[in-house]
């Protein structure tokens, strides 16, 4: 007889494990389709369309940056008052890059939005970094 108690243990252990699992990929999902729709409604921002379909100067981007940016983060992209910017584009998207730059989310940094070419330029240099 406990054997049978032993044997309705592990059933039900077995069944609460693949509740879990379940729960466990629903989850998961959920991040997964989150993540999905906002890089989706970020990309479909017509600003953020422009800027990608064009090819960046990163010389003119380093220029902007300088003007811009520097003050910040330092002539090299050190970081200032602002964050170390080299190898950002390591963790960042150029989707997240621009929405970084533009939204002004993150005080002290402005809201800041350059025509689409200073964009792209500036995009490019970022991703030198």
């Amino acid at each position: 007889m406990a054997q049978n108690t032993l044997e309705e243990q592990a059933e039900d252990l077995s069944r609460l494990l693949k509740k879990a699992a379940l729960v466990a990929v629903i989850l998961v999902s959920a991040v997964v389709l989150s993540v999905v729709a906002v890089r989706y409604s970020q990309a479909s921002d017509p600003y953020i369309h422009e800027v990608l379909a064009l090819e960046g100067n990163g010389s003119r981007g380093e220029a902007i940056f300088r003007m811009n940016c520097a003050v910040c983060h330092g002539l090299e992209a050190t970081g200032e008052v602002g964050p170390k910017l080299v190898g950002v584009s390591d963790h960042k998207s150029k989707v997240g890059l621009i929405r970084q730059v533009i939204s002004g989310e993150t005080p002290p940094m402005p809201q800041f939005q350059p025509e689409p070419r200073d964009m792209a330029d500036l995009l490019n240099y970022l991703e030198r970094l």
